[in-house]
C-alpha cells in the first residue's frame, strides 16, 4: 500500500529546507534540499526560495511551511530573529502568490512540537508536553493530550532581568564560550522557571544541539523528565508536512 505523502518546508535564519514526507511514519520520502536563506530575508525573497524548493521536487500540491516567529492564523506578528518587513504579512497569501500552491504557515517550534508529539520523543504521551528548541533563540511548543497551544514563545520569558533566550539559547553558549556545565546551569534556571509556571509532565529538547545531548543534558536538573528530541533537524519539515496536509 502506497503511503500518503505531504510536503514540508522549514524556514530558518541560515537555510531553507524542504522535502516530501511520508505522513504515515514521519520519514522524509527523499533527501531534503537546503538553500541558503537570502540576505536580506525579505518576504518576497524568502517566498521565491520556497518556490525553488517545491519546484526541485516537482511538488504541485498544498504544503506546510514553518517560520521563526509568531504566526497567527497565517499572519506574521513578530520579528525577533527575522527581517522586520515580515510583521503584518499574510504569509498564506504570500506563499500562494509566489509559489502557486496553497500553504499553511506556522511557527517553527510549533511544527517541531507536533512532529515530536505524534511521531517522536513524546509519541503517545497524553499529558502536558513542552517541546523546546535550542538554537539562535529558544522556541517552544506546548501540547496537552496531543493538542497544540500555538505561539507560546516561552523563550522570551523574563528571567533575572533578561530575555531568557539571550542567556540560555545555544547561540548564547557559543557567543560567551560557555562550557557544557555552565550552559547546563543556565538551562536548569530556565526550565525550572517554566516548570513553576506550567508544571509539564515531559520536556523534549530539540534543535541542532540535541544531537549532542550526552554532553549537556546531564548538567540540566529539573523535576520534570527531560529528554532529547528524536527527529532532530527534520522535526520542522515533518511537522509542517503533517499540519499542511491536515489543513487541506
Amino acid at each position: 500500500m502506497k503511503h500518503r505523502l505531504g510536503f514540508g518546508v522549514d524556514i530558518g535564519g541560515s537555510g531553507i529546507k524542504g522535502a516530501p514526507v511520508d505522513l504515515e511514519n514521519g520519514r522524509l520520502a527523499a533527501e531534503r534540499l537546503r538553500i541558503p536563506t537570502p540576505q536580506p530575508a525579505t518576504p518576497e525573497a524568502v517566498a521565491e526560495v520556497v518556490g525553488h524548493v517545491l519546484d526541485h521536487f516537482d511538488w504541485r500540491h498544498r504544503f506546510g511551511c514553518t517560520f521563526p516567529a509568531v504566526v497567527q492564523h497565517g499572519t506574521v506578528r513578530t520579528a525577533a530573529n527575522v527581517d522586520p518587513g515580515w510583521i503584518g504579512v499574510d504569509a498564506h497569501d504570500l506563499m500562494r502568490s509566489k509559489t502557486g500552491r496553497k500553504a499553511l504557515v506556522v511557527n517553527d517550534a510549533d511544527a517541531a512540537g507536533v512532529a515530536e508529539a505524534r511521531l517522536g520523543a513524546a509519541r503517545d504521551h497524553d499529558g502536558v508536553v513542552l517541546v523546546s528548541t535550542l538554537g539562535t533563540g529558544i522556541g517552544s511548543a506546548l501540547l496537552t493530550r496531543g493538542q497544540l497551544v500555538p505561539n507560546t514563545e516561552l523563550g522570551h520569558l523574563e528571567i533575572d532581568g533578561h530575555d531568557a533566550e539571550t542567556r540560555a539559547a545555544d547561540s548564547a553558549r557559543e557567543r560567551e564560550g560557555l562550557s557544557w556545565e555552565e550552559w547546563g546551569a543556565r538551562l536548569t534556571r530556565y526550565y525550572r522557571h517554566v516548570e513553576d509556571l506550567l508544571s509539564p509532565d515531559l520536556i523534549v529538547v530539540g534543535g541542532g544541539v540535541s544531537k549532542k545531548a550526552a554532553k549537556w543534558l546531564p548538567h540540566v536538573h529539573t523535576r520534570t523528565p527531560i529528554v532529547p528530541a528524536t527527529l532532530l533537524n527534520e522535526a520542522g519539515i515533518i511537522g509542517a508536512a503533517l499540519l499542511g496536509a491536515e489543513a487541506g
